[in-house]
């Protein structure tokens, strides 16, 4: 009988395993990181309105459903722009285990931090709508962080031509809505008839920009390098037309993880 039942146990416990997997984080690996976090006091349910140094203006207060953060050193002259992180709040009597998933859309420190969110971000970290409002209450937190992969689903990478754009003498462009945790660290510009390329300026954030673009459609390659030291150049499906004009969004028909 004993026998039996050791036996029961066990299949018992196999089959238990099957159905209900140990809970793992697929997007990151890393260890958290001890820090600090503030939040915008001009935000509500999204992020800053402020134009942002990730240039990503408007677009910088929504995306992430405004789960969105400036950054100190974590904008890395701005390779950190687009990139996500799992930030949570480390007092158990108002914090959450998940906390927020957070994107860096601007720069910026307030005392010692790595992260000033938005007040929607900052809130998520609570376990409940008190917490959360004890947390906005105390303005700075203690926080620990990590690097996770961000997630856009049924979004490829995209482009918009930014304002300062003058066609045809003058070409400025914002990346948009990049997946996984690597950085665009070198964008090539190039003609799609022959192929010759050059390598775009960073102007600040996320914007890459150069005088005399090529004539006709165009073509980009994009460095994507990790933290491991691996990197590969992406080439997007679709091309930038020839009469591209300031304030147009490109689906670039590609996407990373």
């Amino acid at each position: 009988m004993a026998f039996s039942l050791h036996v029961l146990f066990t299949i018992s416990a196999f089959i238990f395993s099957l159905l209900t997997p140990t809970q793992c984080d697929t997007t990151s690996t890393g260890s958290f990181i001890h820090s600090r976090a503030a939040h915008y006091p001009d935000s509500d349910e999204k992020g800053s309105e402020t134009a942002g140094r990730c240039g990503y203006g408007s677009f910088g207060a929504t995306i992430n459903y405004g789960n969105v953060a400036a950054a100190s050193d974590l904008y890395r002259d701005g390779v950190g722009c687009g990139a996500c992180y799992q930030v949570r709040c480390t007092n158990i009597k108002y914090c959450s285990d998940e906390g927020v998933t957070v994107v860096i859309t601007d720069q910026g420190s307030s005392d010692r931090t790595d992260f000033i969110m938005s007040k929607k971000a900052f809130r998520k970290m609570g376990q409940n709508e008190y917490a959360a409002s004890s947390l906005l209450s105390q303005g700075i937190v203690d926080i620990e962080y990590r690097r996770v992969s961000c997630s856009y689903p049924n979004y490829n990478i995209t482009i918009k031509i930014d304002e300062s754009s003058d066609y045809p003498y003058y070409l400025a462009f914002v990346i948009w809505y990049q997946q996984g945790q690597k950085d665009i660290t070198a964008v090539q510009l190039c003609e799609t008839n022959n192929f010759s390329c050059k390598l775009l300026d960073r102007s600040y954030g996320s914007v890459f920009t150069t005088t005399s673009p090529p004539s006709g459609p165009l073509s980009l390659r994009m460095l994507f390098s990790g933290d491991d030291g691996d990197e590969k150049w992406v080439v997007p499906v679709n091309s930038i037309p020839e009469n591209w004009k300031k304030g147009d969004i490109y689906d670039t028909g590609v996407q990373v993880e």
